[in-house]
């Protein structure tokens, strides 16, 4: 393939200036949308080869101030500037949308052909009450795993590999050539062994010589308390098996809450919106309100008016990083009787004229001592 010489501050779209974080920003979303396992337009893997080889530059210091002062003319340009065509290794990929070490220590891919196992997803839903205090779900996931049989060794158990004789055993085979400036020699990775070294004489029948075979397999989930519809759990090394001795994918788990009938989620705190009679608006009273954790008692004023809203301290969603809880808001609803019968209507007159009384009689009674009288209150 012939290397862009498209400038590598355009091809990321960024100004010359750009901070580190603006050029990793700039490759992490062109590299996701130009994938090639996500994007199968024609064109959309040269791009990706572009971008990276753009970011290779631009993300090394001394890489960049050498680009800057000679271009593309610089030694190494459009090979990486480390030798490699094309591609400076998917570790600098990794390091770009993880921020370092996207492989853990020793993970990197082998010169033997070992390669990271695919990531998996999986969805889950679960119960309001279950993200407010956490739980543990248990999934099944179907997916590539080790071999049961040759544990990844590729060969029939009882058998093992025999060492490569086109190489020697070392993975890479060794040629000399005569130039115009004497001899040179070129080391390639050998054909016969793919750079393993060894050949399989006696594949596993199970997974035939793969080291994989698919297969269920259950785990347990821990959702942790206050989290939230739609958060991503991330279970290292749960993917899909490596091959070559590669190492394992990662699982992500999305969380999805269920709505509740009765209470919604507002950030830590929870809503809840409550039905109280008009007498109990107008005289005041002691109700039980609902909560996840059960009725309390809540202290409805006098002189309560329709929307007005209580907190409940502490009853509300755990922080996921701190032990504190949000608090329970309770807007109380004031229902208005939609029929009477005689007797009611009755009791409503009479409260309507003292409501014209401006509040008080010649015996010096309040309103609401006159409503409790009415009702025959104590």
């Amino acid at each position: 393939m012939t290397t862009s010489k498209r400038d590598y501050y355009e091809v990321l779209g960024i100004p010359k200036n750009a901070s580190e974080e603006d050029v990793k920003k700039a490759f992490r979303k062109l590299a996701l949308e130009y994938h090639p396992d996500r994007n199968k337009d024609e064109g959309a893997e040269d791009r990706f080869k572009e971008v990276n080889e753009a970011y290779q530059v631009l993300s090394n210091q001394k890489k960049r101030a050498e680009y800057d002062r000679f271009g593309h003319a610089t030694a190494g340009a459009g090979r990486g500037f480390d030798g490699h065509e094309n591609f400076g290794g998917f570790g600098d990929i990794f390091d770009a949308f993880f921020g370092g070490g996207g492989f853990e220590s020793g993970d990197r891919q082998k010169a033997g052909g070992a390669k990271r196992g695919a990531d998996l997803q999986y969805g889950i839903a679960i119960e309001f009450e279950e993200a407010v205090f956490g739980a543990d779900k248990e999934i099944e996931i179907d997916r590539v795993d080790v071999c049961t049989a040759c544990q990844g060794a590729r060969s029939e158990p009882g058998s093992s590999p025999t060492m490569c004789a086109n190489c020697r055993g070392s993975g890479q085979v060794r040629r000399s050539h005569q130039g115009l400036f004497g001899q040179f020699y070129q080391v390639s990775t050998c054909n016969s062994c793919q750079g393993e070294g060894s050949m399989i004489t006696q594949p596993c029948k199970r997974c035939k010589g793969t080291g994989r075979e698919r297969r269920n397999r259950k785990l347990v989930v821990a959702v942790p308390a206050g989290i939230e519809d739609s958060t991503q759990i991330r279970l290292s090394r749960e993917g899909e098996a490596g091959s070559g001795g590669g190492r394992p994918g990662d699982l992500y788990v999305v969380v999805r809450v269920r709505e509740h009938e009765m209470f919604e989620r507002l950030g830590s705190d929870i809503h809840l919106t409550m039905p109280i009679n008009v007498f109990q608006a107008t005289l005041g009273a002691t109700v039980q309100a609902p909560t996840l954790e059960g009725n309390v008692e809540l202290v409805v004023p006098a002189g309560t008016q329709p929307g007005q809203t209580f907190t409940l301290k502490g009853k509300g969603v755990p922080h996921l990083r701190s032990r504190q809880r949000g608090d329970q808001l309770v807007t109380v609803q004031v229902e208005i009787p939609a029929a009477l019968n005689e007797e009611q209507r009755a009791v409503f007159k009479r409260l309507g004229g003292m409501m014209g009384d401006e509040n008080f009689n010649e015996n010096g009674k309040g309103f609401f001592d006159k409503l409790k009288d009415a009702l025959g209150a104590e």
